[in-house]
């Protein structure tokens, strides 16, 4: 009986058939990789954001419901207006005389405005040491940088809230792009319609005066109605919005990536 010498194998052509299946499947496996690495890389730099713009957002309203105390009705007797044992208005301003000459919110305050708050208040109303005093906490924001800072209140009569605070201002949000240039403005407008109508600034806080026969926006936008108050002293409210952009854009489409928060601040303490 006679056996054949010829072994059974792949042809050339099946070899070179089989090794482009695998160069395929391995190119659509790597691609798959590659905008799941680009992805998650997007979604990362999404939420630090968020959490950053959520953090800072949950500290401005601790700071908002707490701004104006210790009130002055907790002291007993004729006391100045001025000392700092207690917040004689939930709200410092500028640029005129503080704390016995309001501005007018939207006309001519610098702070409160759009973009700048200087909160009075107690941050550590647990310490009951001597030297625990009122402080200011200032809110600003410079370009695309929200900037924060605390100093103890002044005890004169003659207080400067901004001198005072201007100088401990140190970064605290970056990328806010609520008051960015006119370019970023339209980029971001074009991608996220809602959050900027007609591609103009959004303010970060908005202020809520008291009024007759309910509250409403202290620079006169609200419903129509007899205003009560127009000045920092009679605030019972803040609406606060961020915007924050991720510090890169999404890596598959080149979108920049952005969220917005919104929360309400509201005064706790008694009218001044």
């Amino acid at each position: 009986m006679k056996t054949s010498g010829r072994r059974n194998g792949f042809s050339l052509v099946e070899l070179m058939t089989a090794l482009a299946i695998l160069v395929l499947v391995c190119g659509i496996a790597f691609e798959l990789l590659l905008m799941t690495m680009k992805k998650y890389h997007s979604d990362s730099q999404l939420l630090n954001s968020f959490q950053e713009a959520r953090f800072g957002m949950d500290q401005m309203i601790r700071d908002i419901n707490d701004s104006g105390y210790p009130p002055r009705n907790q002291f007993q007797g004729n006391v100045a207006p001025w000392p700092k044992t207690y917040a004689a208005t939930p709200f410092a301003w500028t640029p005129t005389t503080y704390p016995t000459s309001p501005c007018s919110i939207g006309t001519t305050c610098t702070t409160p405005g759009d973009f700048d708050l200087i909160i009075e208040t107690d941050i550590d109303p647990e310490n009951q040491s001597s030297t625990n005093y009122v402080e200011w906490v200032r809110y600003k924001l410079v370009g695309t940088t929200l900037y924060r800072g605390v100093v103890e209140k002044l005890n004169t009569p003659t207080s400067d809230p901004d001198g005072a605070t201007s100088g401990a201002l140190v970064p605290y949000v970056q990328n806010v792009m609520n008051n960015a240039s006119a370019s970023q403005l339209a980029t971001l407008q074009a991608a996220y319609p809602s959050m900027f109508p007609g591609g103009n600034p959004v303010p970060i806080f908005r202020y809520i005066c008291e009024s007759t026969p309910q509250p409403t926006y202290c620079d006169g936008s609200g419903p129509s109605g007899p205003p009560s108050y127009t000045d920092p002293k009679h605030i019972v409210g803040v609406m606060v919005t961020l915007i924050v952009q991720a510090p890169t854009a999404d890596m598959q489409t080149g979108r920049p990536l952005a969220v917005e928060l919104k929360g309400e601040g509201r005064r706790m303490n008694p009218d001044y």
